[in-house]
């Protein structure tokens, strides 16, 4: 992370700290708005102590006030032309300042950096060298930002050398045209006396031989210039290369990995500012090298001189276009991408941009983008280059949307807002095949010219997969498809292919991610946690986390074939207690009141040791979606565990867990020792002013709450609870279509005076 975005983050003695190293010296405006450009320089490899070194600290000077000027020129709007008139003052004092004493520019901003990071170290308590002044994201932007600086020296170098070229080249013309005069001269000769020619004639062939001389020294001259500068064009170029080979193929996939894993509930992906600042120098930097380029094959033509050089300018030009070609295709990209489980006739929204669209004022002309569905064969033979004749494989309505200019922000961008999926036309499946493991993408494609037309590129890119559905019954499969292909799809794989097999500590990452994002949670699944699903997921007893550690788990056996006596898959049941935890469960699942992945001999020997009334919440087994008690009480014969039939989604949406718990009065302690009331009472439903109790002849009476949420413990009494033998099934499980058990009890002897209560007075 950024120092600059921790910085921000101070708070206290360490914020004012950081507040008072800025001042007219160095206005803490200009630390915010070129936080990247500072972070990004060399400023450790000054050294202050060597006056040589002034000429490095002033180009980083006029570096600092361009970077500000430029940053002031985009500013848009009534707040913009403020902070335009700021910046631009800022400049101009920077300016002053430091024009004459460059190195304390530097050694003020070194003290600066060096401070925020001893105080953003000391905040966090973090363990990163002292000597190094930037983190290790900071020291890639370093890398990239001074391989730019180099590309910028080389630029203007060879800018320099091509004037000198051109200039050197205009004489060598004048002094051609001085020869045709004289050779004019003495051909005139023949027309005068003899001795008048002769009197005339040695001067001229001594000019003559003398321009001569020289016109054929400078051709060789010219020569070696061109030949000098088309191979500093070839240097430029080979950094150019590297250079977007880094942004390309490295920081702009690892961002698109990102943005998959971010599908799955991984970290967000992040923004695209700082790559979009990349790939616009990288477009700046090829546009002006190919305009010297053609600058340097024009004066070329204006003056032909036999020799490699034609050969060479050609090689340039088309290295250049290709270069360039790879930056506007590689760059058109989707920003945010549409659902991966894309259900039809249901309204779906997506954003493509194209990272270098502002640099290249492509929207002078503003690009129209069309959205289209296809296979995963279409898609494979759209990447072969193959003619796939337009095909579509479903219709999208509204699937045209043209690129808008977003000046204050300076990009390109199409934000699909209302697209709906109207049909889908699927193949033929193969095997075991479903539809909800059939992957399909939207294709994004456009067309514009860059430079006056002299460029015209058609891009395209590829929504991740996504599983087309038509009623939600489906989504939980095609979430398997989505989530299996999000975590194991491999960097420039064939559409779409995922390996059929993954080790299962790669399925536990994937789940566990999916897992804490879906329940917006920071508990995880603990090794215990993961232990127990490797013990479903591969019918094992044992209980050591090391024995799974080599283990494969197959596709089919994720979400294909069914777990061992059950008729749902592994991904079923953990999708199941996925949403249930989300819906219902969530604060007690953070509270760590629910150990949940139980099985129910675990939780016998678990209880068998604790006092009577204590109870654990386990998921269960049999169930998709279901959570069920578990408790220690005695039996007329022995001590036993008991087990209420699972609560399922249904069941909370009439009577949350916690009032539910707190209804069981024969629940006294959560798992290990703590107290119920001490867990749960603070997510009861708070008592209403007057609520019901049951006299001994049945009848229902009012009766005053204390300021005590627990409810009223009468089960003896007045026969609210029945006998607990009679609501057990022979397993020591509450059947509750049979008989009603305690929470429903309850609530239908408190729902009717309620009801009839609020009856009385709607009418």
């Amino acid at each position: 992370m950024a120092v600059w975005i921790q910085a921000q983050q101070l708070q206290g003695d360490a914020l004012h700290q950081m507040q008072s190293l800025y001042g007219q010296h160095f206005p803490i405006e200009v630390r915010h708005y070129l936080s990247q450009w500072i972070e990004g320089q060399l400023w450790d490899a000054i050294d202050l102590e060597n006056p040589q070194e002034e000429f490095k600290a002033k180009r980083l000077l006029d570096s600092l006030i361009q970077e500000l000027q430029n940053k002031a020129e985009h500013q848009v709007g009534e707040d913009g032309f403020l902070l335009k008139i700021k910046l631009g003052h800022y400049a101009s004092q920077l300016k002053s300042t430091y024009d004459r004493c460059p190195l304390e520019l530097v050694r003020c901003i070194k003290h600066i950096l060096y401070t925020e990071q001893r105080l953003v170290r000391e905040a966090t308590n973090s363990s990163s060298p002292v000597g190094g002044m930037m983190d290790s994201m900071s020291q890639k932007y370093q890398q990239i930002n001074q391989a730019f600086e180099e590309l910028r020296l080389l630029t203007q170098d060879t800018e320099n050398d091509l004037r000198k070229l051109q200039h050197n080249q205009e004489y060598f013309i004048i002094q051609y045209q001085e020869s045709l005069r004289i050779q004019a001269q003495l051909t005139s000769l023949a027309t005068l006396p003899p001795a008048d020619r002769q009197l005339r004639e040695p001067a001229l062939l001594s000019k003559r031989a003398t321009v001569e001389a020289w016109l054929t020294r400078e051709a060789n001259t010219l020569q070696k210039y061109r030949l000098d500068l088309a191979e500093k064009h070839q240097k430029t170029l080979q950094l150019l290369r590297k250079q977007q080979t880094i942004i390309l193929d490295d920081e702009l996939i690892q961002w698109k990995r990102r943005q998959q894993l971010a599908g799955n509930g991984g970290p967000p992906e992040g923004g695209l500012d700082i790559l979009q600042s990349w790939c616009e120098k990288l477009a700046e930097t090829i546009w002006q090298n190919r305009q010297q380029i053609r600058r340097a094959e024009h004066l070329r033509q204006q003056l032909p001189i036999p020799g490699p050089i034609e050969e060479l300018l050609n090689e340039l030009n088309s290295t250049i276009t290709d270069i360039i070609s790879a930056l506007v295709t590689s760059t058109f990209i989707i920003e945010k991408q549409p659902p991966q489980v894309l259900k039809t006739q249901t309204k779906f929204a997506a954003t493509v941009r194209l990272l270098v669209g502002g640099k290249l004022n492509v929207h002078m002309n503003p690009p129209q983008v069309k959205a289209t569905i296809i296979s995963e064969q279409q898609a494979k033979a759209l990447l072969k280059n193959e003619n796939t004749r337009n095909d579509s494989s479903g219709e999208i309505l509204n699937n045209n949307c043209v690129m808008e200019y977003h000046q204050t922000t300076g990009t390109l961008s199409a934000h699909f807002r209302n697209m709906s999926l109207k049909r889908i036309k699927r193949s033929d499946r193969r095997g075991a095949e479903s539809v909800t493991e059939e992957k399909f993408t939207i294709l994004f494609e456009s067309q514009f010219s860059v430079g006056g037309n002299e460029l015209v590129f058609q891009v395209k890119t590829l929504s991740l997969p996504v599983v087309v559905i038509v009623h939600g019954s489906q989504d939980n499969n095609a979430t398997a498809t989505v989530l299996w292909d999000n975590a194991f799809a491999e960097p420039g794989r064939v559409p779409f292919l995922v390996p059929d097999k993954v080790l299962w500590p790669q399925l536990c990452d994937a789940i566990n991610m999916k897992y804490k994002a879906e329940v917006q949670s920071n508990r995880g699944l603990s090794e215990e946690n993961l232990v127990f699903l490797a013990q479903k997921a591969f019918s094992s007893s044992s209980n050591n986390p090391d024995d799974y550690r080599n283990m494969t788990m197959t596709w089919s056996q994720f979400n294909r074939e069914s777990l061992p006596g059950r008729n749902f898959t592994f991904w079923q049941w953990f999708d199941g207690v996925m949403e249930l935890t989300k819906k219902h469960l969530k604060p007690h699942w953070n509270d760590g009141a629910i150990l949940g992945f139980v099985n129910k001999q675990q939780a016998q020997d678990m209880l068998m040791s604790k006092p009577n009334g204590t109870f654990l919440l386990r998921f269960s087994d049999s169930e998709i979606g279901g959570i069920t008690i578990a408790w220690v009480a005695e039996n007329p014969n022995k001590r036993m565990v008991w087990n209420l039939m699972p609560y399922t989604t249904k069941d909370f949406s009439i009577r949350s867990l916690a009032d539910r718990i707190s209804d069981l009065n024969h629940l006294l302690f959560l798992y290990p020792d703590r107290p119920k009331d001490e867990v749960f009472s603070k997510y009861y439903t708070p008592p209403l002013s007057k609520a019901v109790d049951v006299s001994p002849s049945g009848n229902p009476t009012y009766m005053d709450h204390g300021a005590s949420p627990a409810p009223v413990n009468h089960p003896h009494t007045y026969g609210i609870y029945p006998p607990i033998d009679s609501m057990l099934d022979a397993d020591g499980e509450f059947d509750l279509d049979d008989t009603m058990d305690v929470a429903r009890h309850v609530e239908e002897l408190l729902r009717r005076p309620v009801e009839s209560q609020w009856g009385g007075q709607q009418s």
